[in-house]
């Protein structure tokens, strides 16, 4: 599809040094990079010295304050002179946490890392990563790009951003539906898709092959952008990855009600005569004093659900449940890659003692459940073999959150893009990187683990050892699937040469790609887990409530 060089296949360790080296010989004075002028500002950012320019902090939308609080982004206002676009921007403030000089409502910056040597006529694929969290906090914020950027040699573009979480980017009710938006947080998404349309070309990108890609919440993200507005096709991404996909409780405005009320009430605002008017003058503290996660009507704060502020079924972006929608064939048809972790659920997991208390952590996260349905979840998640520093029951409630708001998702949307659009055109992976620390402490292969085998060792907010020793090995096979599908939109195409092609998910049950330090292959999905994963969709409805 290009004619540039592929990523860097050969000599790993060899790259590596060479890398080592040049940021070493390069530590005089950064140089500024190229001012790029964007129609609403003209920005300027820095030449790293590595073949690689940055732009941070870079406007997307107008600070969503005051009136613009629960309302989506609006175009960000002109300015005079350059900007600098040195610094990273403040990260949205999120559901616990408070406003500092990094974390803030006056939030919506987007970020990019582009070869400097680009040009408005080089046409380069842009990998637009859509960070998670949980819709709670911007998880995997300021991910640097410039490491993939080399390894592609030099030939795509990539783009991280920030967008409102917790109460600012989810709250929701009638009344914010007649007087601001619904799903904010995602309209902020939609946000920047169309800032890359409209502006990836001065960068040196093609707009016409853009390829999306989040982890966690942001694979539930991309999940909502396949099947937004029942599947339209805006021409916004012509690929899409979904990493650890996660599709937790999924409400209507109705059911949120009681959400809105009791904020309200909280921050001081219950019983005014306009509530959301009253909601939109509450300063920042007061607001985030109460963005926390409370008990569902039916739960208990026993243990609190692990996310409470989260996307709602609005009837325009969101016209359905997401099982629904991929099973009726209302989502966008592009090449996909859906991946999942060995241990998904043990990141989130309640240590319980007793099969009774999986059942409670079920119910509390998932309120919709009837009895009979909790106690089909406690005949299909027994007692397991036990784990290094937890309770009995804690691998069954890892495995059971686990494969219920990941794994077998995941496995959903891979199966109806095969049946639907094409079994030669989607791609599964199950990560089983082995590391010394996660396995000595229960872990196991833990939630998004494979970060940074995907962006490079320093490059992302989340440490892993082993990468860069024991399993040192896995990173330029892993990046380089990465690199390959964003470049192709199929991961063999400029795979690592040492690395196994790897096969598509084909028709019916599927098929996967074992990663894993010393034995990467293909594997079928095995049988009891496939069995599992069709009682969780038989139990979706239920569980979206």
């Amino acid at each position: 599809m290009h004619s540039r060089p592929p990523p860097c296949s050969f000599a790993w360790q060899l790259c590596w040094l060479l890398a080592f080296l040049e940021i070493s010989l390069s530590a005089s004075p950064l140089t500024r990079s190229a001012i790029v002028d964007l129609g609403y500002s003209r920005y300027q950012g820095i030449a790293r010295g590595n073949g690689v320019d940055e732009y941070l902090g870079m406007r997307y939308a107008k600070p969503p304050l005051n009136e613009l609080r629960f309302r989506g982004p609006e175009d960000p206002e002109q300015t005079d002179g350059i900007v600098d676009a040195t610094a990273f921007g403040p990260v949205c403030v999120g559901v616990g946490q408070r406003t500092s000089d990094s974390l803030g409502e006056d939030c919506l910056f987007v970020n990019l890392w582009r070869p400097s040597n680009s040009t408005a006529d080089s046409n380069l694929p842009v990998w637009l990563f859509i960070q998670g969290g949980g819709y709670a906090d911007n998880a995997n914020f300021n991910f640097n790009g410039s490491e993939v950027v080399k390894q592609s040699g030099y030939d795509i573009l990539f783009v991280n951003f920030n967008y409102r979480v917790g109460a600012l980017g989810f709250l929701a009710s009638e009344e914010i539906r007649r007087d601001g938006d619904l799903n904010a947080g995602l309209l902020d998404q939609r946000k920047v898709l169309a800032w890359v349309q409209q502006h990836i070309r001065q960068f040196g990108g093609d707009p016409n092959h853009v390829v999306i890609h989040g982890d966690s919440a942001g694979a539930g993200s991309v999940a909502h952008h396949l099947t937004a507005y029942d599947g339209r096709d805006m021409n916004l991404f012509v690929g899409a990855v979904a990493e650890s996909t996660f599709w937790p409780t999924q409400r209507t405005v109705a059911e949120t009600e009681f959400q809105y009320e009791r904020f309200a009430q909280d921050v001081g605002c219950g019983g005014s005569e306009n509530t959301l008017a009253c909601l939109r003058s509450v300063d920042i503290t007061t607001i985030m004093h109460y963005d926390v996660d409370k008990p569902f009507p039916g739960g208990s704060d026993s243990p609190t659900p692990l996310w409470y502020f989260l996307p709602v079924v609005d009837g325009v972006l969101i016209t359905d449940r997401l099982y629904n929608l991929f099973m009726q064939n209302k989502f966008i048809h592009v090449p996909l890659v859906v991946t999942d972790d060995t241990n998904e659920g043990t990141s989130f997991g309640y240590n319980a003692s007793t099969p009774e208390e999986v059942i409670q952590f079920m119910k509390n996260n998932y309120p919709g459940l009837s009895d009979e349905d909790l106690n089909q979840i406690n005949q299909s998640y027994p007692l397991m073999d036990p784990l290094p520093k937890h309770a009995a029951y804690f691998p069954s409630a890892a495995q059971a959150y686990g494969e219920s708001t990941f794994t077998c998702p995941g496995n959903h949307m891979a199966s109806m893009m095969a049946r639907y659009f094409s079994s030669y055109k989607v791609w599964n992976y199950r990560f089983n990187v082995q590391d010394p620390v996660e396995t000595a402490n229960g872990m196991g292969v833990p939630h998004v683990f494979e970060l940074p085998a995907i962006f490079g060792l320093g490059d992302t907010n989340q440490a892993s050892e082993s990468f860069a020793n024991v399993n040192a090995k896995i990173v330029p096979i892993t990046m380089n699937y990465y690199l390959s599908f964003i470049k192709a939109l199929d991961p063999n195409v400029y795979k690592y040469e040492e690395a196994p092609v790897w096969k598509t998910w084909g028709i019916g049950y599927g098929q996967r790609l074992k990663i894993q330090t010393g034995s990467t292959e293909m594997e079928p999905v095995p049988q009891d887990q496939l069995d599992r994963c069709l009682m969780w969709k038989g139990l979706s409805k239920s569980m979206e409530h």
